[in-house]
Protein backbone atom coordinates (compact mmCIF):
# COMPACT_ATOMS: atom_id res chain seq x y z
CA UNK A 1 0.00 0.00 0.00
CA UNK A 2 1.52 3.36 -1.40
CA UNK A 3 0.83 6.63 -0.45
CA UNK A 4 -1.44 8.48 -3.06
CA UNK A 5 -1.07 12.44 -1.69
CA UNK A 6 -1.10 14.42 1.35
CA UNK A 7 -3.81 16.99 2.42
CA UNK A 8 -2.94 19.57 3.82
CA UNK A 9 -5.20 22.10 6.04
CA UNK A 10 -4.82 24.59 8.56
CA UNK A 11 -6.70 26.17 11.67
CA UNK A 12 -6.39 29.13 13.82
CA UNK A 13 -8.15 29.11 16.87
CA UNK A 14 -8.18 32.22 19.31
CA UNK A 15 -7.56 31.71 22.53
CA UNK A 16 -10.27 32.29 26.04
CA UNK A 17 -8.82 35.13 26.75
CA UNK A 18 -5.25 36.95 26.11
CA UNK A 19 -2.68 34.94 27.13
CA UNK A 20 0.62 35.43 27.75
CA UNK A 21 4.15 33.98 29.57
CA UNK A 22 7.33 35.49 31.01
CA UNK A 23 8.29 36.12 27.56
CA UNK A 24 5.37 35.82 25.22
CA UNK A 25 1.78 37.16 24.14
CA UNK A 26 -0.41 35.47 22.09
CA UNK A 27 -4.19 35.44 21.27
CA UNK A 28 -4.58 32.64 18.84
CA UNK A 29 -3.06 28.91 18.03
CA UNK A 30 -2.70 27.85 14.42
CA UNK A 31 -2.73 24.31 13.40
CA UNK A 32 -1.23 22.72 10.44
CA UNK A 33 -3.36 19.61 9.87
CA UNK A 34 -1.31 17.23 7.62
CA UNK A 35 -3.87 13.75 6.61
CA UNK A 36 -2.04 11.43 3.98
CA UNK A 37 -4.02 9.47 1.90
CA UNK A 38 -2.81 5.77 0.66
CA UNK A 39 -4.52 3.82 -2.07
CA UNK A 40 -8.06 2.36 -1.16
CA UNK A 41 -8.67 5.61 0.36
CA UNK A 42 -7.14 4.82 3.94
CA UNK A 43 -6.48 8.09 5.80
CA UNK A 44 -4.46 9.26 8.41
CA UNK A 45 -4.26 11.78 10.58
CA UNK A 46 -0.91 14.60 12.15
CA UNK A 47 -0.34 17.92 12.80
CA UNK A 48 1.66 20.36 14.75
CA UNK A 49 1.48 23.82 16.63
CA UNK A 50 3.00 25.88 14.26
CA UNK A 51 2.23 28.65 11.77
CA UNK A 52 0.64 28.76 8.37
CA UNK A 53 4.49 28.42 6.49
CA UNK A 54 4.99 24.90 7.77
CA UNK A 55 1.58 23.61 5.96
CA UNK A 56 3.75 25.99 2.79
CA UNK A 57 6.97 23.81 3.14
CA UNK A 58 4.42 20.40 3.47
CA UNK A 59 2.47 21.00 0.26
CA UNK A 60 5.33 22.43 -1.68
CA UNK A 61 8.15 20.07 -0.92
CA UNK A 62 7.89 17.26 1.56
CA UNK A 63 4.73 16.03 -0.11
CA UNK A 64 6.67 15.33 -3.10
CA UNK A 65 9.29 13.51 -0.84
CA UNK A 66 6.83 11.18 0.42
CA UNK A 67 4.44 10.76 -2.26
CA UNK A 68 4.54 7.06 -3.49
CA UNK A 69 6.25 5.74 -0.69
CA UNK A 70 5.15 2.75 0.87
CA UNK A 71 2.99 3.13 3.86
CA UNK A 72 4.85 0.58 6.14
CA UNK A 73 8.08 2.57 5.74
CA UNK A 74 8.04 5.78 7.92
CA UNK A 75 11.52 5.18 8.91
CA UNK A 76 12.41 5.70 5.29
CA UNK A 77 10.00 8.31 4.66
CA UNK A 78 11.38 10.71 7.99
CA UNK A 79 14.74 9.89 6.44
CA UNK A 80 13.91 10.96 3.47
CA UNK A 81 12.28 14.50 4.19
CA UNK A 82 15.24 15.03 6.34
CA UNK A 83 18.20 14.48 3.92
CA UNK A 84 15.58 17.13 2.19
CA UNK A 85 15.72 20.12 4.22
CA UNK A 86 19.26 20.26 3.98
CA UNK A 87 19.61 23.31 2.89
CA UNK A 88 16.61 24.92 4.31
CA UNK A 89 17.81 24.43 7.88
CA UNK A 90 16.71 21.68 10.81
CA UNK A 91 15.47 23.99 13.33
CA UNK A 92 12.20 25.68 13.19
CA UNK A 93 9.56 25.82 10.47
CA UNK A 94 11.24 22.22 9.05
CA UNK A 95 11.52 19.96 11.84
CA UNK A 96 8.13 21.10 12.63
CA UNK A 97 6.65 20.51 8.97
CA UNK A 98 8.33 17.09 9.20
CA UNK A 99 6.64 16.65 12.24
CA UNK A 100 3.40 16.99 11.03
CA UNK A 101 3.58 14.55 8.35
CA UNK A 102 5.23 12.17 10.26
CA UNK A 103 3.07 12.08 12.96
CA UNK A 104 0.36 11.84 9.80
CA UNK A 105 2.16 9.00 8.85
CA UNK A 106 2.62 6.55 11.99
CA UNK A 107 -0.72 7.37 12.18
CA UNK A 108 -1.97 6.08 9.04
CA UNK A 109 0.82 2.57 9.88
CA UNK A 110 -0.96 2.29 12.54
CA UNK A 111 -4.50 2.60 10.71
CA UNK A 112 -3.40 0.13 7.94
CA UNK A 113 -2.04 -2.85 10.83
CA UNK A 114 -5.59 -1.90 13.02
CA UNK A 115 -3.37 -0.97 16.00
CA UNK A 116 -3.35 1.96 18.42
CA UNK A 117 0.09 3.62 18.14
CA UNK A 118 1.13 2.87 21.45
CA UNK A 119 0.36 -1.12 21.24
CA UNK A 120 2.31 -1.03 17.51
CA UNK A 121 5.17 1.20 19.53
CA UNK A 122 5.87 -1.63 21.77
CA UNK A 123 4.64 -0.04 25.53
CA UNK A 124 6.05 -0.13 28.93
CA UNK A 125 2.79 0.97 30.50
CA UNK A 126 -0.39 1.67 29.20
CA UNK A 127 -1.24 5.26 30.58
CA UNK A 128 0.84 8.44 31.45
CA UNK A 129 1.01 10.73 34.69
CA UNK A 130 0.01 14.38 33.60
CA UNK A 131 0.19 17.55 35.43
CA UNK A 132 -2.25 20.35 34.57
CA UNK A 133 -0.52 23.46 33.09
CA UNK A 134 -1.35 27.13 32.33
CA UNK A 135 -1.82 29.60 34.72
CA UNK A 136 -0.39 31.86 32.85
CA UNK A 137 1.15 35.49 33.78
CA UNK A 138 -2.18 37.55 31.72
CA UNK A 139 -4.43 35.95 34.88
CA UNK A 140 -5.74 37.88 37.75
CA UNK A 141 -4.68 36.29 40.97
CA UNK A 142 -8.00 34.77 41.12
CA UNK A 143 -8.56 32.61 37.65
CA UNK A 144 -4.94 31.40 38.24
CA UNK A 145 -5.73 29.87 41.30
CA UNK A 146 -9.24 28.24 40.27
CA UNK A 147 -7.51 27.06 37.28
CA UNK A 148 -4.61 25.47 39.03
CA UNK A 149 -6.36 24.28 42.29
CA UNK A 150 -9.58 22.82 39.70
CA UNK A 151 -7.27 20.57 37.87
CA UNK A 152 -6.08 19.08 41.81
CA UNK A 153 -9.68 18.80 42.31
CA UNK A 154 -9.99 16.41 39.27
CA UNK A 155 -7.25 14.17 40.60
CA UNK A 156 -4.37 15.99 38.84
CA UNK A 157 -2.14 15.58 41.35
CA UNK A 158 0.55 18.15 39.91
CA UNK A 159 0.18 21.78 38.83
CA UNK A 160 2.42 24.42 36.61
CA UNK A 161 1.82 28.13 36.14
CA UNK A 162 3.67 30.70 34.68
CA UNK A 163 5.86 33.34 36.10
CA UNK A 164 8.42 35.73 34.99
CA UNK A 165 6.40 38.56 33.43
CA UNK A 166 6.64 40.89 36.76
CA UNK A 167 9.45 39.15 38.54
CA UNK A 168 8.36 41.18 42.05
CA UNK A 169 4.50 39.12 42.27
CA UNK A 170 5.76 35.96 41.13
CA UNK A 171 6.27 34.74 44.76
CA UNK A 172 2.76 35.92 46.26
CA UNK A 173 1.20 34.26 42.95
CA UNK A 174 3.22 31.81 44.18
CA UNK A 175 1.71 31.55 47.58
CA UNK A 176 -1.57 31.80 46.52
CA UNK A 177 -1.55 28.99 44.64
CA UNK A 178 0.09 27.19 47.01
CA UNK A 179 -2.73 27.95 49.70
CA UNK A 180 -4.95 27.14 47.18
CA UNK A 181 -4.39 23.62 45.62
CA UNK A 182 -2.91 22.76 49.72
CA UNK A 183 -0.02 20.66 50.56
CA UNK A 184 -0.22 17.28 48.67
CA UNK A 185 -0.05 19.00 45.41
CA UNK A 186 3.23 19.04 43.80
CA UNK A 187 3.64 22.71 42.46
CA UNK A 188 5.66 23.59 39.12
CA UNK A 189 6.85 26.96 37.94
CA UNK A 190 7.92 28.04 34.27
CA UNK A 191 9.89 30.73 33.81
CA UNK A 192 9.98 31.01 29.57
CA UNK A 193 13.84 31.84 30.16
CA UNK A 194 12.60 35.42 31.79
CA UNK A 195 15.09 35.89 34.48
CA UNK A 196 18.74 35.77 34.95
CA UNK A 197 21.28 33.70 36.89
CA UNK A 198 21.13 35.91 39.82
CA UNK A 199 17.22 36.52 39.88
CA UNK A 200 16.40 33.19 38.95
CA UNK A 201 18.34 31.77 41.98
CA UNK A 202 16.73 34.62 44.57
CA UNK A 203 13.22 33.49 42.93
CA UNK A 204 14.27 29.42 44.08
CA UNK A 205 15.15 30.17 47.16
CA UNK A 206 11.47 31.56 48.04
CA UNK A 207 9.95 29.21 46.11
CA UNK A 208 11.22 26.48 47.92
CA UNK A 209 9.36 28.09 50.70
CA UNK A 210 6.15 27.06 48.65
CA UNK A 211 7.26 23.61 48.01
CA UNK A 212 8.08 24.27 44.29
CA UNK A 213 9.50 21.18 43.03
CA UNK A 214 10.27 22.05 39.52
CA UNK A 215 11.59 25.39 37.66
CA UNK A 216 11.73 25.40 34.00
CA UNK A 217 13.51 27.78 32.15
CA UNK A 218 14.74 29.65 34.95
CA UNK A 219 16.96 31.32 32.44
CA UNK A 220 17.13 30.90 28.68
CA UNK A 221 17.98 27.53 27.51
CA UNK A 222 19.91 28.38 24.81
CA UNK A 223 22.79 29.37 27.37
CA UNK A 224 23.28 25.34 29.20
CA UNK A 225 26.22 26.88 30.97
CA UNK A 226 23.66 29.03 33.14
CA UNK A 227 21.08 26.26 33.19
CA UNK A 228 23.75 24.07 34.92
CA UNK A 229 24.64 26.82 37.40
CA UNK A 230 20.89 27.24 38.38
CA UNK A 231 20.53 23.23 38.87
CA UNK A 232 23.52 22.99 40.33
CA UNK A 233 22.68 25.51 43.02
CA UNK A 234 18.63 24.82 43.50
CA UNK A 235 18.74 21.61 45.52
CA UNK A 236 15.29 20.12 45.59
CA UNK A 237 13.91 22.14 42.95
CA UNK A 238 14.56 19.90 39.52
CA UNK A 239 15.49 22.48 36.92
CA UNK A 240 13.90 21.34 33.64
CA UNK A 241 13.87 22.45 29.73
CA UNK A 242 14.39 21.24 26.28
CA UNK A 243 10.80 22.22 24.58
CA UNK A 244 12.86 24.32 21.95
CA UNK A 245 14.69 20.95 20.64
CA UNK A 246 14.46 20.22 17.03
CA UNK A 247 16.78 16.84 16.71
CA UNK A 248 18.20 14.62 18.69
CA UNK A 249 21.42 16.52 18.78
CA UNK A 250 20.12 19.05 20.79
CA UNK A 251 19.29 16.98 23.30
CA UNK A 252 22.47 15.30 23.67
CA UNK A 253 24.04 18.63 23.99
CA UNK A 254 21.81 19.44 26.81
CA UNK A 255 22.22 16.24 28.53
CA UNK A 256 26.02 16.57 27.77
CA UNK A 257 25.99 19.62 29.41
CA UNK A 258 24.36 18.43 32.83
CA UNK A 259 22.16 21.30 32.42
CA UNK A 260 18.72 19.50 33.24
CA UNK A 261 17.38 17.29 36.22
CA UNK A 262 14.87 16.77 33.57
CA UNK A 263 14.31 16.85 30.02
CA UNK A 264 11.23 18.25 27.75
CA UNK A 265 10.70 17.12 24.08
CA UNK A 266 7.82 18.09 22.32
CA UNK A 267 7.13 16.06 18.98
CA UNK A 268 5.35 18.49 17.35
CA UNK A 269 8.68 20.33 16.81
CA UNK A 270 11.42 17.83 16.91
CA UNK A 271 10.31 15.94 14.08
CA UNK A 272 7.37 14.15 14.68
CA UNK A 273 7.17 10.62 16.19
CA UNK A 274 10.55 9.51 14.48
CA UNK A 275 12.53 12.26 16.51
CA UNK A 276 10.69 12.51 19.44
CA UNK A 277 11.59 8.57 20.14
CA UNK A 278 14.94 9.48 19.79
CA UNK A 279 15.25 11.64 22.45
CA UNK A 280 13.37 9.10 24.59
CA UNK A 281 16.50 7.05 23.64
CA UNK A 282 19.35 9.57 24.12
CA UNK A 283 17.42 10.72 27.94
CA UNK A 284 17.46 7.05 28.50
CA UNK A 285 21.08 6.49 27.52
CA UNK A 286 21.71 9.10 30.12
CA UNK A 287 19.42 8.38 32.76
CA UNK A 288 17.42 11.60 32.75
CA UNK A 289 13.95 11.24 33.21
CA UNK A 290 11.99 12.93 30.06
CA UNK A 291 8.75 14.80 30.58
CA UNK A 292 6.18 15.72 27.16
CA UNK A 293 5.83 19.28 26.49
CA UNK A 294 2.12 20.14 25.05
CA UNK A 295 0.06 18.32 23.18
CA UNK A 296 -1.17 15.61 25.38
CA UNK A 297 -3.20 14.17 22.95
CA UNK A 298 -0.85 12.75 20.88
CA UNK A 299 1.93 12.30 23.34
CA UNK A 300 -0.28 10.17 25.37
CA UNK A 301 0.46 7.51 22.78
CA UNK A 302 4.13 7.78 22.68
CA UNK A 303 4.56 8.05 26.20
CA UNK A 304 3.71 4.72 26.73
CA UNK A 305 7.15 3.69 24.64
CA UNK A 306 9.33 5.91 26.67
CA UNK A 307 11.53 4.18 29.37
CA UNK A 308 12.25 6.77 31.58
CA UNK A 309 9.11 9.10 30.97
CA UNK A 310 8.13 11.20 34.25
CA UNK A 311 5.09 12.80 32.85
CA UNK A 312 3.00 14.37 30.60
CA UNK A 313 1.75 18.41 30.09
CA UNK A 314 -1.66 18.66 30.19
CA UNK A 315 -1.98 22.10 29.01
CA UNK A 316 -4.97 24.22 28.89
CA UNK A 317 -4.71 25.80 25.46
CA UNK A 318 -4.11 22.33 23.16
CA UNK A 319 -6.66 20.34 25.46
CA UNK A 320 -9.25 22.99 24.70
CA UNK A 321 -7.96 23.07 21.00
CA UNK A 322 -7.97 19.46 20.53
CA UNK A 323 -11.43 18.62 22.01
CA UNK A 324 -12.71 21.55 19.19
CA UNK A 325 -11.30 19.61 16.61
CA UNK A 326 -11.10 16.35 17.34
CA UNK A 327 -13.16 13.30 18.34
CA UNK A 328 -11.55 10.43 20.26
CA UNK A 329 -9.54 12.52 22.72
CA UNK A 330 -8.74 11.23 26.06
CA UNK A 331 -9.71 12.19 29.45
CA UNK A 332 -7.82 12.58 32.56
CA UNK A 333 -8.23 9.38 35.18
CA UNK A 334 -6.63 9.29 38.50
CA UNK A 335 -4.03 12.15 37.02
CA UNK A 336 -3.05 9.75 34.01
CA UNK A 337 -4.31 9.51 30.42
CA UNK A 338 -4.97 5.89 29.26
CA UNK A 339 -4.86 5.81 25.30
CA UNK A 340 -7.86 3.74 24.08
CA UNK A 341 -6.77 0.09 23.17
CA UNK A 342 -9.84 0.24 20.88
CA UNK A 343 -9.18 3.17 18.23
CA UNK A 344 -6.29 2.85 15.61
CA UNK A 345 -3.50 5.45 15.61
CA UNK A 346 -3.72 8.05 17.62
CA UNK A 347 -7.64 7.23 17.84
CA UNK A 348 -8.34 11.12 17.00
CA UNK A 349 -11.11 11.84 14.14
CA UNK A 350 -11.21 15.32 12.67
CA UNK A 351 -14.67 16.92 13.31
CA UNK A 352 -14.98 18.03 10.26
CA UNK A 353 -18.30 19.98 10.27
CA UNK A 354 -16.97 21.41 13.75
CA UNK A 355 -13.54 22.64 12.10
CA UNK A 356 -14.78 24.25 9.06
CA UNK A 357 -15.07 27.30 11.42
CA UNK A 358 -11.51 27.68 12.16
CA UNK A 359 -10.42 26.92 8.85
CA UNK A 360 -7.78 29.23 7.55
CA UNK A 361 -6.19 27.36 4.59
CA UNK A 362 -7.61 23.87 2.96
Amino acid sequence: MRIERLDVSVYTIPTDGPEQDGTYDWDSTTVVLVEPVAEGGLRGLGYSYADTATATLVRDHLAGVVRGRDVQDVGGSWHAMVRSIRNLGRPGISSMAIAAVDTALWDLKARALDLPLFKLLGPYRDAIPLYGSGGFTSYTEARLVEQLAGWVAQGIPRVKMKIGRAPAADVARVRAVRRAIGDAAELFVDANGAYNEKQALRQAARFAESGVTWFEEPVSSDHLDRLRFIREHTPGIDVAAGEYGYDRFYFRRMLEAGAVDVIQADMTRCAGVTGWLQAAAIAHAFAVPLSSHCAPELHAQVACAAPEFRHAEYFYDHVRIAHLLFDGVPEPVDGCLHPDPSRPGFGLDLKRADAKRWLKEG
